[in-house]
């Protein structure tokens, strides 16, 4: 009898082993989060290859032009996994003003030296890469101000100055943007800042004064330029100049109206036949309504707007653990992707003026691309590090 006792707490223990290293690996990962972003990069794999081919052909005489550099941004960002998955979290907080300072060096450097893309000035070129310094600067605030708010989140609170301090780190950084110009990247700096800071805790009152300033100067910059003015007129009637002014949101229109309920099907776009300006990268949307319709646009929203609300949930159980700065550099991505998308579906549908964002995971773009999948790996070495935390203090099997 004690032979077979003992024989079966042995068994028990190597079965509690086993289960441990089981449950050790698959529990110290958002597997949510992967699955949801493995999923958005599926979709936007096909919806590039679905949207390319014609503009490839037309400029580039290789339909596959865009394909092949898509693949080949994903098997970098796969590459990049092993690295920046390994990164520490304190890394990023540590060296949050050398990344800050990076990223404003890089956009003086694009003003003198970047390469013009109908007429704006946002991109390096270093050989095949094509480095987009508005898509760093976002990330790269977001850490920024995270570490600010681990450190003086009560001088935040209790004092202007304190407030004020980031936001004018945004404001040296938006007057460069707007010298590209890159209104839209600026609009969603502001947004997340704003929000961040408002999670944190700050005094409404001091939101009321900049986001009235923000208004006038918003208001005052579409004055100062002719083709924003313009912008905003197509915007509120596109079809009173359908072959001018307004000529891609009528196209976008088109193309939303045609895919109707179900779609037209994967590939039977007839917009994307170069009808549609920009129908791989900013105005992919519409090529998803007429394909897919109304069912695949919502399905393709649902995703990231739950990869967006994971990513608070993710800040959420670091804030409640007393991590400041993981909590709110992921609960800023959360913000940064929701906010991005809003904007990009809305200057496709018309409800917004065209901004040049492109949708999160979709739209083709190696930069926009690269860096919302580092900020992918940023939330999933903070939910890492919580679970092993959690994980450490209750071990299993010590009750």
């Amino acid at each position: 009898m004690i032979h077979l006792y003992n024989k079966n707490v042995k068994n028990k223990k190597n079965t509690e082993k086993k289960c441990n290293k089981k449950d050790s690996f698959f529990i110290l990962y958002d597997r949510i989060l992967v699955w949801l972003t493995l999923s958005l990069f599926s979709i936007g794999l096909i919806m590039v290859i679905s949207t390319s081919i014609p503009i490839s052909q037309n400029i580039y005489h290789n339909p596959f032009f865009f394909i092949k550099r898509e693949i080949f941004y994903l098997f970098l960002i796969f590459l990049l996994s092993f690295i920046f998955l390994r990164m520490p979290i304190i890394f990023w907080k540590n060296n949050s003003n050398i990344i800050l300072i990076i990223s404003i060096l890089l956009l003086v450097f694009v003003l003198l030296f970047g390469h013009s893309i109908h007429g704006s000035f946002r991109w390096i070129n270093v050989g095949f890469l094509h480095i987009q310094p508005s898509e760093i600067c976002k990330i790269s605030s977001f850490c920024y101000i995270s570490s600010y708010l681990s450190r003086k989140s009560n001088e935040v609170r209790n004092n202007f100055w304190g407030f004020f301090k980031p936001m004018s780190v945004i404001i040296i950084q938006s007057i460069l943007l707007l010298a590209e110009p890159d209104l839209g990247t600026v609009v969603v700096l502001f947004f997340t800042t704003l929000s961040i800071l408002f999670i944190s805790g700050a005094k409404i009152g001091q939101f009321c004064i900049i986001i009235a300033i923000s208004i006038l100067t918003i208001i005052l910059l579409i004055l100062l330029e002719p083709y924003r003015i313009k912008r905003v007129l197509s915007f509120w009637n596109p079809w009173e100049d359908p072959f001018g002014n307004g000529y891609q949101l009528t196209q976008s229109l088109i193309a939303l109206g045609r895919g109707n309920f179900l779609g037209q099907g994967l590939g039977n776009s007839i917009q994307k036949l170069d009808y549609l300006p920009d129908a791989h990268s900013d105005f992919i949307f519409s090529i998803i309504g007429e394909e897919l319709g109304y069912i695949g646009a919502f399905l393709i929203l649902l995703l990231i707007f739950s990869l967006a609300l994971r990513a608070m949930y993710i800040g959420q159980k670091a804030l409640e653990k007393e991590q400041i700065f993981p909590g709110f550099l992921a609960c800023s991505i959360g913000i940064w992707f929701g906010f991005q998308t809003l904007i990009n579906v809305g200057a496709v549908t018309g409800i917004l003026p065209t901004k040049g964002l492109t949708l999160p995971f979709i739209s083709y773009g190696g930069s926009s691309l690269i860096i919302n999948s580092i900020a992918i790996f940023l939330l999933l070495r903070i939910d890492f590090e919580i679970r092993l935390k959690t994980s450490q203090a209750f071990p299993r099997g010590s009750g």
